[in-house]
């Protein structure tokens, strides 16, 4: 199946809160999207990786994605190196996306910048013929996807560019919801942490609606790009 666009993020989730609204509006335009989890999550503070498989699987639901993998990396272990970048290199080919939406360039969370740095080796490698990978004894073609772009995470990060999401903000909200394990719920026994708190659940919301203030509309959501951003003239723009 070839997508349009692949989102990776380095746990469950994070793609949910860095462009799930995006996703959302790009499916509805009849785009195919999918979500590629590097790691389960494993050392999270709250859930467990049963946990959180179901709640990413309900998400994806929610969001309308075309096909949902986990690729099993060590939470909090993963490098950038040639075994993890073979196995990107490899989710890559066999979607063959034209936009790769990954985890911001810096962040709280180590796993975020190092998801980051891992995914753009791989856009690059994936596009090298002289790479051999294959999936289910079948050899796979290079693939480079033509564009690269972070959301953001936790650090606030001038974006270059942003998206109107405003018809997608519920959908977004919903899709995060869905990881009740990991998100506020005053009737939760789980130890807290620092995205457990009723202030970072409203934050997802506030920052969007902040975001969309400043290019006078509802809602958006930020990304940073690898290279300039091009279009046609200036009247595409909002």
């Amino acid at each position: 199946m070839k997508l349009d666009i692949l989102a990776f993020g380095a746990h469950p989730d994070d793609v949910e809160l860095g462009c799930g609204a995006t996703i959302a509006k790009e499916i509805s335009f009849g785009k195919k999207v999918g979500i590629i989890d590097l790691t389960r999550g494993e050392l999270g503070t709250r859930g467990t990786e049963a946990i959180r498989e179901k709640e990413a699987n309900n998400a994806a639901k929610i969001l309308g994605v075309s096909i949902r993998e986990n690729l099993g990396f060590a939470d909090g272990f993963f490098i950038n190196d040639q075994m993890h970048q073979i196995e990107v290199v490899k989710m890559i080919r066999k979607y063959q996306p034209d936009i790769v939406l990954l985890n911001a360039i810096s962040d709280r969370h180590i796993d975020h910048r190092k998801g980051s740095e891992l995914v753009s080796s791989a856009c690059f490698l994936a596009g090298l013929r002289k790479i051999e990978t294959s999936i289910d004894a079948k050899n796979q073609e290079a693939w480079r996807p033509k564009q690269v772009y972070h959301y953001i995470q936790w650090d606030d990060l001038k974006p270059d560019f942003v998206v109107d999401i405003s018809d997608f903000i519920d959908q977004k909200m919903e899709a995060v919801k869905a990881f009740d394990s990991q998100f506020y719920n005053p009737e939760s026994k789980e130890p807290s942490s620092p995205i457990s708190s009723k202030n970072f659940l409203e934050s997802v919301r506030y920052r969007a609606q902040n975001l969309g203030r400043l290019i006078g509309v509802s809602y958006a959501e930020g990304f940073t790009a690898e290279r300039y951003v091009a279009v046609d003239s200036l009247d595409k723009l909002i």
